[in-house]
Protein backbone atom coordinates (compact mmCIF):
# COMPACT_ATOMS: atom_id res chain seq x y z
CA UNK A 1 0.00 0.00 0.00
CA UNK A 2 2.78 2.41 0.93
CA UNK A 3 4.52 1.62 -2.35
CA UNK A 4 1.40 2.46 -4.36
CA UNK A 5 0.94 5.76 -2.52
CA UNK A 6 4.60 6.59 -3.01
CA UNK A 7 4.39 5.84 -6.77
CA UNK A 8 1.26 7.99 -7.14
CA UNK A 9 2.98 10.81 -5.25
CA UNK A 10 6.05 10.53 -7.54
CA UNK A 11 3.85 10.66 -10.65
CA UNK A 12 1.98 13.70 -9.30
CA UNK A 13 5.25 15.53 -8.52
CA UNK A 14 6.57 14.71 -11.98
CA UNK A 15 3.45 16.12 -13.60
CA UNK A 16 3.86 19.37 -11.65
CA UNK A 17 7.44 19.77 -12.83
CA UNK A 18 6.50 19.14 -16.45
CA UNK A 19 3.60 21.58 -16.34
CA UNK A 20 5.57 24.77 -15.83
CA UNK A 21 3.45 27.73 -16.89
CA UNK A 22 4.31 29.48 -20.15
CA UNK A 23 4.61 33.24 -19.91
CA UNK A 24 1.70 35.18 -21.37
CA UNK A 25 2.03 38.20 -23.66
CA UNK A 26 1.83 40.67 -20.78
CA UNK A 27 4.72 38.96 -18.98
CA UNK A 28 6.74 38.90 -22.19
CA UNK A 29 6.05 42.59 -22.82
CA UNK A 30 7.08 43.48 -19.25
CA UNK A 31 10.33 41.54 -19.63
CA UNK A 32 11.16 43.27 -22.92
CA UNK A 33 10.43 46.66 -21.36
CA UNK A 34 12.80 45.78 -18.53
CA UNK A 35 15.49 44.76 -21.05
CA UNK A 36 14.98 48.07 -22.88
CA UNK A 37 15.46 49.97 -19.60
CA UNK A 38 18.66 48.02 -18.91
CA UNK A 39 19.90 48.70 -22.43
CA UNK A 40 19.38 52.44 -22.00
CA UNK A 41 21.19 52.32 -18.67
CA UNK A 42 24.17 50.53 -20.25
CA UNK A 43 24.17 52.92 -23.20
CA UNK A 44 24.35 55.93 -20.87
CA UNK A 45 27.17 54.41 -18.81
CA UNK A 46 29.42 53.44 -21.73
CA UNK A 47 31.86 55.73 -23.45
CA UNK A 48 32.82 53.30 -26.21
CA UNK A 49 31.31 54.99 -29.25
CA UNK A 50 34.38 54.20 -31.35
CA UNK A 51 34.36 50.41 -30.85
CA UNK A 52 33.50 48.48 -33.99
CA UNK A 53 31.18 45.51 -33.49
CA UNK A 54 29.59 42.92 -35.74
CA UNK A 55 26.04 44.24 -35.92
CA UNK A 56 22.99 42.45 -37.34
CA UNK A 57 20.96 44.51 -39.84
CA UNK A 58 18.22 46.88 -38.78
CA UNK A 59 15.48 44.80 -40.41
CA UNK A 60 15.99 41.30 -39.03
CA UNK A 61 13.68 38.68 -40.51
CA UNK A 62 11.56 36.82 -37.97
CA UNK A 63 13.28 33.52 -38.72
CA UNK A 64 16.69 35.10 -37.93
CA UNK A 65 15.63 36.80 -34.71
CA UNK A 66 17.32 34.30 -32.39
CA UNK A 67 20.49 34.37 -34.46
CA UNK A 68 20.59 38.18 -34.29
CA UNK A 69 19.92 38.13 -30.55
CA UNK A 70 22.76 35.66 -30.06
CA UNK A 71 25.07 37.92 -32.07
CA UNK A 72 24.19 40.88 -29.85
CA UNK A 73 24.83 38.72 -26.76
CA UNK A 74 28.22 37.53 -28.01
CA UNK A 75 29.38 41.05 -28.85
CA UNK A 76 28.21 42.40 -25.52
CA UNK A 77 30.04 39.62 -23.70
CA UNK A 78 33.30 39.90 -25.66
CA UNK A 79 33.56 43.65 -26.25
CA UNK A 80 32.22 45.06 -22.99
CA UNK A 81 32.87 44.32 -19.34
CA UNK A 82 29.84 42.21 -18.44
CA UNK A 83 31.16 41.78 -14.92
CA UNK A 84 30.02 45.35 -14.24
CA UNK A 85 26.57 45.42 -12.73
CA UNK A 86 24.60 47.16 -15.50
CA UNK A 87 26.22 45.25 -18.36
CA UNK A 88 25.88 41.96 -16.46
CA UNK A 89 22.16 42.53 -15.92
CA UNK A 90 21.60 43.30 -19.58
CA UNK A 91 23.62 40.26 -20.67
CA UNK A 92 21.64 37.95 -18.36
CA UNK A 93 18.36 39.45 -19.51
CA UNK A 94 19.26 38.90 -23.17
CA UNK A 95 20.03 35.24 -22.39
CA UNK A 96 16.71 34.75 -20.62
CA UNK A 97 14.28 32.31 -22.25
CA UNK A 98 11.48 34.81 -21.61
CA UNK A 99 13.35 37.47 -23.59
CA UNK A 100 13.98 35.03 -26.43
CA UNK A 101 10.33 34.04 -26.48
CA UNK A 102 9.18 37.67 -26.41
CA UNK A 103 11.46 38.76 -29.24
CA UNK A 104 11.13 35.73 -31.44
CA UNK A 105 7.61 34.57 -30.71
CA UNK A 106 6.93 33.14 -34.17
CA UNK A 107 10.29 31.42 -34.69
CA UNK A 108 10.65 27.66 -34.56
CA UNK A 109 14.08 26.44 -33.47
CA UNK A 110 14.65 24.46 -36.69
CA UNK A 111 14.18 27.57 -38.85
CA UNK A 112 16.86 29.65 -37.19
CA UNK A 113 20.26 28.49 -38.40
CA UNK A 114 19.28 27.42 -41.92
CA UNK A 115 19.16 30.84 -43.62
CA UNK A 116 20.69 33.31 -41.16
CA UNK A 117 24.07 35.01 -41.44
CA UNK A 118 26.82 34.08 -39.03
CA UNK A 119 27.59 36.81 -36.50
CA UNK A 120 31.09 37.41 -37.85
CA UNK A 121 29.74 37.97 -41.36
CA UNK A 122 27.64 40.98 -40.29
CA UNK A 123 29.20 44.36 -41.09
CA UNK A 124 31.08 46.13 -38.32
CA UNK A 125 29.35 49.21 -36.92
CA UNK A 126 30.24 51.56 -34.09
CA UNK A 127 28.87 50.92 -30.59
CA UNK A 128 26.20 53.62 -30.93
CA UNK A 129 24.72 51.90 -34.01
CA UNK A 130 25.08 48.50 -32.31
CA UNK A 131 22.94 49.66 -29.38
CA UNK A 132 20.45 51.41 -31.70
CA UNK A 133 19.88 48.18 -33.61
CA UNK A 134 19.53 46.13 -30.45
CA UNK A 135 16.99 48.67 -29.22
CA UNK A 136 15.14 48.41 -32.53
CA UNK A 137 14.95 44.61 -32.20
CA UNK A 138 13.55 44.91 -28.67
CA UNK A 139 11.05 47.59 -29.72
CA UNK A 140 9.90 45.34 -32.57
CA UNK A 141 9.21 42.57 -30.04
CA UNK A 142 7.25 44.93 -27.77
CA UNK A 143 5.20 46.22 -30.70
CA UNK A 144 4.41 42.70 -31.85
CA UNK A 145 3.11 41.82 -28.37
CA UNK A 146 0.94 44.95 -28.05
Amino acid sequence: MKLVVFCLFAVWCGSLVGASPRPNDRTLQRKLTEVLRQLNSVRRSLQHGEKMLSTPPLSVEDCCCLSALQCFQENLHVQFNVTERTQGKLYKSLKSPITKRGLCISTKSGDVQATCQDCDSHPKENAREFFNRLESLIQKGITRLS
